[in-house]
């Protein structure tokens, strides 16, 4: 879960503010996946947790920014077909 405490996250913030393109947003992803690996160890319980932890900021980001959006374009263009269509 992304939702660490205000002091943890103030530290974080600065070293992540310069990211302005998706080159630099998987080459920092994929330093800091590194980054736990060595300092875990390059064995299967440390990959299993690294792939959860990507694989659960995916889901949360789909949870709170993708589908309200895909929500929103739904309203303003319409169903795609009766299957997705509000029940009442």
């Amino acid at each position: 879960m992304p939702y660490i405490n205000k002091q943890c996250r103030q530290h974080i913030d600065l070293l992540v503010s310069d990211i302005n393109n998706p080159g630099v947003l998987n080459y920092v992803i994929t330093k800091i996946v590194h980054k736990y690996i060595q300092d875990f160890g390059l064995r299967y319980q440390v990959l299993n947790e690294v792939i959860g932890v990507l694989e659960c900021a995916k889901l949360e980001l789909y949870r709170t920014i993708a589908a309200p959006y895909e929500n929103i374009k739904k309203v303003e263009n319409g169903s795609v077909s009766e299957l997705d269509k509000e029940k009442k």
